[in-house]
Parts: C-alpha cells; sequence; structure tokens
C-alpha cells in the first residue's frame, strides 16, 4: 500500500498525522502544500479544498484529519494511539476534539492564523483585537493541560495516544510564533519537553514556512 500525505507545515492537524505516521512506524510520502493554491485534480478529489489529506495508492482520498488518523489506526501497524480500555479511549478521543476543535477555535485560528495565513495570502494586517484574545485564551488551555500533566504520565492516561499528539500539533505551531508563555505553566512545559523530544517531533522543529523565522527557542529541546 502506498501511503501519501499532503499537509501544510504549519497544519496542527498536519502535524498530529506526521507524528502519528512515525510513532506507528508506517511509512509515507510526505509532502508540503499550501491549502489554498492546491491544484485543480486535489480540489476535485476533495471538494473541501482543504488539507492534510492522504492518498492511498494513488487513487483513493481520505481527509480530515480525524478520519486520516481512524484509518492509521485501522492498519494495526505499531504502537496504538486509542487506548484498548473502552474508557481511557473514550477520553483519549475527548481530549483530542477538545484540541482539534476549541483550542483551534479559541487559539490556533486568533494567533497563528493572523500572524501567518494572512501574511502568506496576502489578506491584510493581523487583527491585534483576535490576537489578544488569543492570548488570553491560551493561558486557559494551558491551566486545563497543566491538570491533566500534573496528574497522569499522558495526557489520556498511562500511554502516548492521539490527545497528546492533537495538542503538541496545535501548541507547536503557536509555539513557532512565540505565544506560549511556557514559564508561567511548567507542568505543560514539561509535558510539551518531552514531546518535543521525541524522534517523532524532528522533522516539525525543522519546518520553516514562508521565510518566516520561528521563535528562537522553538528548536531547542531545553527551551
Amino acid at each position: 500500500m502506498k501511503l501519501r500525505l499532503l499537509h501544510f507545515p504549519l497544519s496542527p492537524f498536519g502535524r498530529k498525522l506526521r507524528l502519528a505516521l512515525f510513532e506507528k512506524e508506517i511509512l509515507a510520502e510526505i509532502e508540503a502544500a499550501t491549502p489554498w493554491e492546491m491544484d485543480a485534480d486535489l480540489t476535485a478529489r476533495n471538494p473541501a479544498g482543504t488539507l492534510p489529506l492522504l492518498e492511498v495508492d494513488g487513487e483513493a482520498v481520505i481527509c480530515p484529519s480525524s478520519a486520516i488518523a481512524e484509518f492509521l489506526e485501522d492498519l494495526g501497524q505499531g504502537a496504538a494511539l486509542w487506548p484498548e480500555d473502552p474508557l481511557e479511549r473514550a477520553e483519549a478521543r475527548r481530549i483530542t476534539a477538545w484540541f482539534d476543535e476549541k483550542f483551534h477555535r479559541e487559539v490556533t485560528e486568533l494567533t497563528l492564523y493572523e500572524k501567518v495565513h494572512k501574511r502568506l495570502k496576502r489578506t491584510g494586517n493581523p487583527d491585534a483585537a483576535r490576537m489578544r484574545a488569543g492570548q488570553h485564551n491560551i493561558r486557559i488551555h494551558l491551566d486545563y493541560l497543566s491538570y491533566l500533566a500534573d496528574r497522569r504520565n499522558w495526557l489520556a492516561g498511562d500511554a502516548l495516544s492521539y490527545a497528546d499528539l492533537a495538542a503538541a500539533g496545535h501548541l507547536s505551531c503557536v509555539d513557532y510564533c512565540g505565544d506560549v508563555p511556557w514559564d508561567d505553566y511548567p507542568a505543560a512545559k514539561d509535558w510539551y519537553s518531552r514531546m518535543k523530544s521525541r524522534p517523532s517531533f524532528r522533522s516539525l522543529l525543522a519546518d520553516r514556512v514562508g521565510g518566516m523565522a520561528p521563535a528562537k527557542h522553538y528548536a531547542d529541546l531545553d527551551f
């Protein structure tokens, strides 16, 4: 089976899947693309015009990231990223949705999209009010992440799961812009340091987008 993942480098959803592919030791061609510059063929195969998307054997297209994550898990290869226990699996799904929906709406869209997407798309200057809202909201989420990290080995329990990959995907994108106040949240910082030190994270730390340099500490494993 030949797999090709098309992703935007600073997409938290693409990053979640890139981490999953590495953690599960699934071979795939990983190709960067720009969601607002997709060619007609890809747009026809994914009418939503969104990334990431997974091509299977050059024919089938799977999207969005939640469906791709389920597909990768159903392959039965490598470490399981959904817990076997039904209650633990439900908890992992809940936290994954928290970051992919709530964090994305309240933080990622208000910070990363304002700073990066507008610049790359040349659609105007960042909206200062939206960025201030994002900077306020991230503290609420870091409080919650710290609560989880203080009480568990990983966010959803004893084992690494998609909950950790989703959270790390979003936070790493915002951290690229230097907008995560890590020093105020030591438990969250310690969890992210462990994530950041995993071999699966190396390609994320090497990402560079549109000539925009990341924050100085971005690729530093010791912050």
